[in-house]
């Protein structure tokens, strides 16, 4: 029997997503989990895997189109299967052409922040993706100066790519700076320093709102707005996680070191089966509690941020935490992400210890019902038995929904998770 597939929704605010190239086509032969194709949304161009074998039987969206979330794009059936009544053959009135022009009359009613991320007049008239767009105007390249590889001669991630590769480095520009002849004292006296110095002329850059940025900026004031924030700190001793750490990664090859996140995933993972409040979604007038402990880590990447998950993280060993992730670090980083890799998170943590932040807070996640900002491992004096000496803290705070939880429950979490990281040998069992 035919199977349908259709365009994937790979997080909570995406609505459509941009088919860049079939992979596999129409009459060729395709296996359960072979990739059928490439799609780009705002974060990154991922690849969609057939869920079933057999014979690509019809393309129902050109490559180029953008197209809406649940929208059907292909059909995958029997060998010499005849289908009919295919869904919204050929898909045209769902899909829509990615250089669309907009109507006047529909300029009048867009809000101030739509405004910001339309194209110039200029891109309007070079077909690209929209992370083509934002990225060729994150590095200042001009569309129409850009050979496109894709469809039609559509602008494409790669060319961006081979666009950057290729630019020959700029000279830093030379500002016009005006002359100004010494002054020659009349006797000799100690030298003078001048009081006005040549300024160059400065002019303010206005940068249009990417749509990434929009959406982001969107969810973030829904978030701050719409759900009631509490916040609770907690300082760690990590001085047994690190040196338990410096003995792992002293036998370990360099690709399966382990890293300080790597442990506090572990840790919240199975603080979460204490504590399933903080591993909740509220869904109408229900608090959902998530059965499996899905750890959203966010990860920053050249285009932009991207959050992975490591799914049921409770149940998996320290190397096997590390692996996955640096997997799908990878994965994102070549632009090759899966959906697998950015889907079903419950619980998400926010790391900036790496630039030496120490301590910060984060904006929750929906519909998570809690989010860890972690900061850096620091050496401090700390006093013990009355003696002052040097020991290692890292503070963490929680970000937390009162409509879910309250203080004292999340007081508890986050000592149980203190716990688990002081005594990091019960992470092990």
């Amino acid at each position: 029997m035919a199977e349908i597939i259709a365009m994937p929704k790979l997080g909570f605010d995406m609505a459509e997503g941009t088919l860049v190239r079939w992979v596999v086509g129409e009459g060729e032969k395709i296996e359960k989990g072979q990739v059928l194709a490439e799609i780009e949304t705002d974060k990154a161009t991922v690849e969609v895997e057939s869920s079933a074998e057999g014979i690509v039987y019809r393309h129902l969206v050109k490559a180029g189109d953008i197209v809406p979330v649940g929208t059907p794009i292909a059909v995958i059936a029997a060998p010499g299967e005849e289908v009919k009544d295919l869904p919204g053959e050929p898909a045209a009135e769902q899909a829509k052409p990615a250089a669309e022009p907009s109507q006047p009359a529909q300029q009048t009613e867009m809000t101030a922040v739509e405004a910001a991320t339309l194209p110039s007049e200029e891109d309007d008239r070079t077909k690209a993706s929209p992370l083509a767009r934002r990225m060729a105007k994150e590095y200042g390249i001009n569309l129409r100066e850009v050979k496109g590889s894709g469809p039609g001669g559509r602008v494409v991630k790669r060319d961006i790519e081979s666009a950057l590769k290729a630019a020959p480095a700029q000279p830093p520009a030379v500002s016009e700076v005006v002359e100004v002849p010494p002054a020659v004292p009349a006797a000799p006296t100690p030298l003078a320093v001048s009081s006005v110095m040549p300024v160059p002329t400065l002019e303010d850059q206005r940068v249009g709102v990417d749509k990434l940025r929009a959406i982001i900026g969107k969810r973030m004031v829904e978030s701050k707005t719409q759900i009631p924030h509490f916040y609770l700190t907690s300082e760690v001793d990590m001085a047994t996680v690190m040196e338990l750490r410096k003995q792992f990664n002293s036998q370990l090859p360099e690709e399966q070191k382990l890293s300080v996140n790597d442990f506090i995933i572990k840790a919240a993972a199975l603080a979460l089966r204490q504590y399933p409040n903080l591993n909740a979604s509220l869904q109408g007038n229900e608090i959902v509690r998530h059965g499996h402990r899905n750890i959203g880590v966010a990860v920053a990447l050249e285009s932009g941020l991207i959050t992975i998950v490591c799914k049921d993280a409770d149940y998996k060993s320290l190397g096997l935490i590390s692996q996955e992730v640096k997997e799908m670090v990878g994965r994102a980083r070549a632009g090759k992400v899966r959906p697998d890799d950015i889907e079903g998170s419950t619980f998400s943590i926010s790391n900036l210890g790496m630039f030496d932040v120490e301590h910060f807070v984060a904006i929750i996640n929906p519909p998570e019902a809690a989010i860890l900002a972690v900061g850096s491992v620091k050496e401090v004096p700390v006093v013990e038995n009355g003696v002052i000496k040097a020991g290692l803290r890292m503070k963490m705070t929680l970000s937390a929904d009162h409509r879910i939880t309250d203080g004292a429950e999340a007081a508890r979490f986050m000592q149980a998770l203190k716990n688990y990281l002081e005594k990091p040998a019960l992470i092990l069992l």
